[in-house]
């Protein structure tokens, strides 16, 4: 009877479960919420923040963007904590043109703030390759959606959506042209004169032309190679000249020069780089044209060149 007595009774004497018990039953979840809430109010735990502080455009050119978005993210726990993943999308009127995943991140100080970058680049090949309504030389929308995973000690873990907005560029190569030679100085033995470059910007945006590297070869003969500082702008879907100085030998030049005077013309190429500036940074543009005729003119006359142009020597 007593061995019975103890199972009815159980080992407290009752046959109602005690508090450890019933906490038991609760998979502990009252003790530990207790526990938890105590730890947040006394030791002063609390939710993250983050922003979007920036987005950069590091490099651009006519192949692709590199952008460097950067995020701020303010830690007020007494502990670090670490960043799990980031999760980044860009859109386009609601396309998606590339998306990612940066795992283990870092860390966040405790009671500090630290700028996560996160690096991103765009390959305009596959953007026109997917969506054939994006043209070169657009401006187009884009929406940037940043997702943080934190563990935070207690709390748990937790999840920091954010967005940014703006635009970005989709570049047109200029087209570079010889559009006339002007002669200053006309002598066999030197000849003064201008490169008239005719820059057709195709971007519906600005560009401002810092410098010019440029080869320049007239017939067989390569007669200028410069690197020209000059500061110019050239408006959207516009057009633009640079003036070019050059010195050159014509009697170096053979049968060419003789062409020119004869009124033939003669075969040039051209190569070269663009520095520009544009509303999202600066562009190094590369161009070449080859197989154009190239004719000389007096400055300020409207006539090509004959032989009465030149000039004696002494």
């Amino acid at each position: 009877m007593a061995e019975e007595g103890y199972k009815e009774r159980g080992f407290f004497g009752s046959d109602k479960p005690g508090k450890e018990e019933a906490d038991e039953e609760k998979g502990n979840g009252g003790f530990f919420s207790k526990v938890k809430h105590f730890v947040k109010d006394t030791i002063g735990f609390g939710k993250p923040t983050a922003d979007v502080s920036g987005f950069h455009i590091l490099h651009i050119s006519l192949e692709k963007v590199d952008i460097v978005v950067d995020v701020l993210v303010t830690n007020p726990n007494p502990i670090p904590i670490p960043l799990v993943d980031i999760i980044y999308l860009i859109e386009s009127d609601g396309r998606k043109l590339i998306s990612g995943t940066i795992p283990d991140a870092g860390t966040v100080h405790a009671h500090g703030s630290e700028t996560i970058k996160i690096p991103i680049c765009l390959i305009y090949k596959d953007i026109k390759d997917t969506y054939d309504d994006i043209q070169p030389g657009e401006i187009i929308p884009y929406r940037v959606s940043v997702e943080l995973l934190i563990d935070v000690p207690i709390i748990g873990r937790i999840s920091l959506p954010l967005e940014k907005k703006g635009e970005i560029p989709v570049p047109y190569k200029p087209d570079v042209d010889l559009d006339k030679i002007e002669f200053d100085r006309l002598s066999l033995e030197e000849t003064t004169a201008s490169l008239h470059l005719k820059v057709e910007n195709k971007n519906k945006f600005d560009l401002g032309v810092n410098t010019l590297e440029y080869s320049f070869t007239l017939g067989d003969d390569n007669i200028a190679n410069a690197t020209l500082s000059e500061s110019t702008k050239i408006g959207q879907c516009g057009e633009g000249i640079l003036e070019v100085p050059i010195t050159f030998r014509p009697k170096d030049l053979g049968s060419a020069v003789w062409d020119i005077v004869r009124g033939r013309g003669a075969g040039y190429s051209m190569k070269g780089k663009l520095e520009v500036d544009t509303p999202f940074g600066p562009m190094n543009i590369p161009f070449s044209k080859e197989g154009g005729k190239a004719t000389f003119q007096k400055k300020g006359k409207d006539r090509g060149l004959d032989e009465s142009d030149f000039q004696d020597e002494e």
